[in-house]
């Protein structure tokens, strides 16, 4: 489903440049839970934000099934990105003053879909969140409020979720809840990419991608 091929990204300062990612050779087949793992400053969240299509590369090849989506203008991009992932962040990334149902709607207003309401319903239903659904953030634990984000992730039916650091803000337990979430939208043929730098988490995963000043160093 997804292959980066020969990656690079470079970013110019002013005064000098950056290696974000050198010469990375991936690839992530549908269904796969699979984590990207590595310290601060590896170059993780900026092959996430590649693979989501948030960022391009400086050079080299990205496949999306069969078709090469490196070079493809703006409009098409955000069209792909909006049909083909859902992302997930580790502060949520929720509008304070929105109920949850509201939250899961917001990528479906986009859409003009005419039924939003039913389908944002059902998303949180699946998540354990039917009783929940007009409660607005500050009414909501932080393993509920990543559970409102991941069902506003799931709504637009997606290929592939992204999830940075998304157990970062919780604890343990509460964590443990949200990767046995993540396993079960994978048995379902959903692909699972999440970005972390704890092992524990990253062995959560059927397989690991560790990153380290800008390559992969191990698989």
């Amino acid at each position: 489903m997804i292959e980066l091929s020969n990656i690079y990204k470079i970013f110019d300062t002013g005064f000098n440049q950056v290696n974000a990612l050198s010469d990375i050779d991936i690839k992530i087949e549908q269904g796969e839970f699979v984590a990207i793992k590595g310290p601060s400053g590896s170059g993780k969240s900026t092959m996430m934000n590649i693979i989501g299509l948030l960022d391009r590369p400086t050079a080299g090849k990205y496949y999306l099934g069969k078709n090469d989506v490196s070079t493809l203008n703006d409009n098409k991009r955000s069209l792909i990105r909006r049909n083909f992932f859902g992302f997930v962040f580790q502060n949520y990334n929720l509008i304070p003053r929105l109920s949850a149902l509201r939250q899961v709607e917001m990528p479906l207003i986009y859409r003009k879909d005419k039924d939003k309401r039913k389908k944002s319903i059902l998303a949180l239903s699946k998540l354990g969140l039917g009783d929940r659904i007009f409660h607005s953030p500050v009414k909501l634990s932080g393993g509920e409020q990543q559970r409102v984000s991941i069902a506003r992730a799931l709504v637009g039916e997606p290929k592939v979720i992204l999830a940075d650091e998304p157990t970062g803000a919780l604890d343990s337990k509460t964590g443990e809840e949200i990767i046995k979430i993540f396993k079960s939208l994978s048995d379902e043929g959903i692909t699972v990419i999440m970005i972390t730098h704890d092992n524990l988490v990253a062995r959560k995963a059927e397989r690991i991608i560790e990153m380290k000043d800008g390559m992969v160093v191990e698989e």
